[in-house]
Formats: structure tokens, sequence, C-alpha cells
């Protein structure tokens, strides 16, 4: 177009893309009067319309890109910001703000850099913090943490301490008498600390290794250090344990074990067994307690102490206490009516706010009904979360199940919890059944505690009774039912049946010991 190509054309693009610049740098360079002076000089083109809008838009674009380029820059910002934090969340625990496990695994991924040709590994687990959990709130729980944490990082370099589990810590050091070091961390991690006006200890289990001595790269010799974590904290003489090579042998088992565990709860091959409960005061048989049983051969069975422990520390617990639940309501509805199945609950599934539903579902499905059984919860497990346990507990009573405490006696129970859970029966734990008829302290508990439960209108049931002695003892004081070897161990499904076939009678009945 001619306008494009004559002189006033180009002074309208000019100002155009450049006015407002013009504008921003100062009143000297006169943008009004240059804009006039350009409409009245080219008057014959009519463009005081034209520049204007020209101007006034450069001038919007301007402002709208210089607005535009801050806020991307702001958003790319708060992106990284956001990056960062997330990545920074992914490796490191939010408690204590240390490494955590991810951190660690990206680290022993790496080779040792240069001058760590020998690098210390520390693996240290709390002993007693379960307890802090159980006696203060969580969030009291969470500053032990943190306090923990803080007097590892006066030993070791913040950035080489990773929280690797709930109380599981591992760290890293070189240069340095590694013995000394783990010293010097039992010393400072036992110190007592001040909870809520109470002096309370946490003792600590810790395992180490050395690199090159104990493995060619960090991995395996982190492995050694939880190795031998492992094995002080099943030492109670010995508390700190370096790694030694027959430890190796003992991990590998522990893990094959594992191995076998999986497909053992995949397989189904852990059934349950069924121990008798008897009433001390007609011999008859009341009920059967489900105990899980792993014949891996034939007449070799895995105690039920080492596989139910390694269940819980590997997750395994929950899906194998399902599957044994189901098997041992349909065996139970087999039963006559008013046998009583008693199935102990793990301590995770307290947690479980639908643990009710799930129940009452394999009930309906077993065709058993909810009369009929009676779910066991220890002491332990009810105080890690008492209003969960309440709410639980009040929906299983409900439904029409009986609740028994087990282990009673042994851990942190009071008065007031037996009364606020209305527990149907208190099961006494067998380190006081063992001295029954013995006239020592321990028969003293014993009436104390069979005596307690009369008066809440509570039945008692004494475990690991062995001894006629132990029964007649027990009997005298006026304890309801009774279980152990005496009776019986746990057998089969099948002879549980043919046990109750016969209706016959396990023990005397008391009026025959009284006379």
């Amino acid at each position: 177009m001619p306008f494009f190509r004559s002189k006033a054309g180009h002074e309208a693009i000019f100002l155009g893309v450049f006015g407002t610049l013009i504008w921003a740098l100062g009143t000297e360079f006169q943008a009004f009067e240059a804009v006039s002076d350009f409409v009245i000089r080219n008057d014959q083109y009519q463009l005081d319309d034209l520049a204007l809008a020209v101007t006034v838009t450069g001038f919007v674009s301007l402002i709208y890109s210089i607005r535009r380029i801050r806020d991307l820059s702001r958003e790319v910002g708060r992106r990284e910001i956001a990056e960062r934090g997330v990545k920074w969340m992914s490796g490191h625990d939010e408690t204590t703000a240390l490494p955590n496990r991810r951190s660690l695994e990206e680290r022993i991924s790496c080779p040792p850099h240069s001058g760590e040709e020998k690098l210390g590994v520390f693996a240290v687990q709390l002993d007693g913090f379960k307890k802090i959990k159980d006696l203060f709130d969580h969030k009291t729980a969470d500053d032990v943490l943190r306090v923990m944490a803080e007097r590892l990082k006066a030993i070791f370099p913040p950035d080489d301490i990773f929280r690797t589990g709930g109380r599981d810590f591992v760290a890293f050091i070189a240069g340095e008498d590694h013995a000394e070091i783990a010293e010097r961390v039992a010393a400072v991690m036992t110190r007592p600390l001040a909870v809520k006006g109470q002096a309370v200890e946490i003792g600590v289990a810790i395992g180490h290794a050395l690199l090159p001595d104990d493995g060619t790269d960090v991995a395996s010799v982190v492995r050694c250090a939880e190795v031998a974590m492992e094995a002080a904290k099943n030492d109670p003489a010995r508390k700190i344990r370096a790694f030694e090579p027959t430890m190796r042998e003992r991990w590998q088992e522990s893990s094959e074990l594992e191995k076998q565990l999986r497909q053992a709860v995949r397989k189904n091959t852990i059934k349950p067994y069924y121990q008798p409960i008897v009433d001390l005061h007609t011999g008859r048989i009341n009920g059967f307690e489900a105990l899980a049983r792993w014949e891996q051969e034939p007449g070799k069975f895995v105690p039920p102490t080492v596989f139910i422990d390694l269940a819980e520390r590997t997750g395994l617990i929950g899906e194998l206490t399902v599957k044994l639940f189901r098997v041992a309501c349909a065996d139970a509805a087999t039963w006559p009516n008013g046998v009583i199945l008693s199935f102990n609950l793990s301590p995770t599934q307290l947690h479980d706010g639908l643990l009710a539903i799930r129940i009452l579902t394999i009930l309906s499905e077993a065709g058993l009904p909810p009369s009929r059984l009676e779910i066991e919860i220890t002491e332990s497990a009810l105080i890690q979360d008492l209003v969960a346990a309440e709410r639980i507990i009040a929906d299983l009573k409900n439904a029409g199940i009986r609740i028994a405490l087990d282990d009673f006696g042994t851990g942190y129970s009071s008065l007031g919890q037996l009364s606020r859970f209305s527990f149907d029966k208190i099961k006494i734990d067998r380190m006081f059944v063992s001295e029954a008829a013995d006239g020592k302290k321990n028969e003293k508990i014993l009436r104390t505690i069979i005596g307690l439960g009369k008066g809440l209108d509570i039945l008692t049931t004494a475990e690991g009774i062995e001894t006629e002695e132990q029964l007649q003892a027990l009997t005298r004081m006026g304890c309801n039912l009774g279980q152990g070897y005496l009776f019986g161990k746990a057998v089969p499904a099948a002879e549980a049946s043919r046990l109750l076939e016969l209706d016959c009678k396990l023990v005397e009945t008391s009026e025959m010991m009284v006379a």
C-alpha cells in the first residue's frame, strides 16, 4: 500500500511500536507533542485516529507483556518451589526432617566418595519407644523422635543420618573408631528424657559394620549393620553388636523364612488349630481358642512366636489373620450350638475402622452366629489407640460378639479401662498361673484378679494350666474357665470335632475335687 511505503507510514510504525517506550523514558521526549506534530504534517491522510490507536495499542501491549512476564516468572517460581518441596518430602522424613529410606537407597546405589575407604555404618533402633506411644499421645511421641534425631546429629553428619522406619535409623561416618562411636551413640541416646514432667528412659539396639571389611559396597554393609542390630535387639546382655560373619547366615535364614512365609500365606498352608477351653466347674468343653500353626514338613512346625512376629514385621499379619479367621468361622459353624470360638486380633487390626463390618461379613458367610464368637484383645494392643479401640469394641459388642481381655496383668490396664470397655472375660496370663499352687505372691495376685472378675461380673479364664495342683488351686479360688496342656494341646479341626462328639469331661468337676 502507498501509505506504508511513505514517510508518514514509516513514522506511524515507529511511533506505534516505540511510542510507549518513549513515554516510559521521560517527559523530555515530549511524546504527546510528537504525535500532534505528526498528525498535523500528515493531515491529508487523516491519521490522527490511526496514530492514537497505534500508540495506545503499543502502550497496552507493552504493559500486558510486562505483566505477563511478571506472572509467568512468579508461576515458574512457585512451581520450582513446589517441585523442590515435593522432592524434599519424597526424600525426607516429615517428623524429624532427616533423609528417609528412599534417600538411603539412593545413597547406597552410589559408590562411596573418595576418602571413604573405611566407612562405618550404624543401624540404631529405639527400644521402649512404643511405651512412649502407649502412655502419651502421638504428638509427644513425635517430639521424642525429634529429640533423638538431634542427639544423632551431635555425632553424625546430618546428611548421613536416615530414618528408615518408625523407630529405626541408619547413619554413616568415616575415619573414626567405630566401636567407640557405637558406645557414644548408646550413651547419648539413653540419657533420660523429660516427657510431660516425667523422666523417661529409652534404650537402643545398635549394630555396626565397616566398609570394606564387611562388604564390598555400601548396600551390603548397610544390610550387615541391620543384621547386627537385630542380634543386639535379641541379646539383653549386649545392646551393641559389631557385625560377625556368622550373623550373615542367620540373616539369610531369616530372609529365607520370610520368603517361605509369604508362600505359606499365599497357599493357605498356615492353619488354625483349636485348644479346648474348659469349664472348671463342669469339666466340659466351653469352647476353643483358634491358634495359628504352620507345618512346614510333616511333623515339623515353625514356632508361632517366630512366624507371627515375622508376619507383623513384614506386614503380612493382616492378610494372614483374615484367612485364618475365615477358616476358623467355617469350622466353628459345624460345632454344636453354645460352643464358643475364641479368636485373637492383631494390634494392627484395631486401627481398621471397618473391622466390625469385615468380621460380621465373614460370620454371615460361614453361618456362625455372632454370639458364638469371642474376640481376644491384648492389653498392649488396646492402649495403642484407646479411642479407636473403644469404637471398634462397641461396634462388636452391639453386634452380639463377646470381648475378652487377653494377657491380663502383664501390661498397662487399669480398673477404669475394665469398666470403660465392658469386657466379657479376663484371660489371666500363664505367668501367674504357673505358681498358683505354690502359696507365693502370684497366688495372691491370682485371688485378686479372680475376685475382681467376680466383682465386675466378668468371667475369668486361666491360661497355661499344666498340673492337677494348679487346677485345684484355681478351682478353689473360683476361676470360671481354664485352658492348657492339662486339658489338651491345640489340635486340627477334625480332632476338635471328635472331642465334641465324645462329649466327655476333660477334668473332674469342682464338686468332686472339693470333696
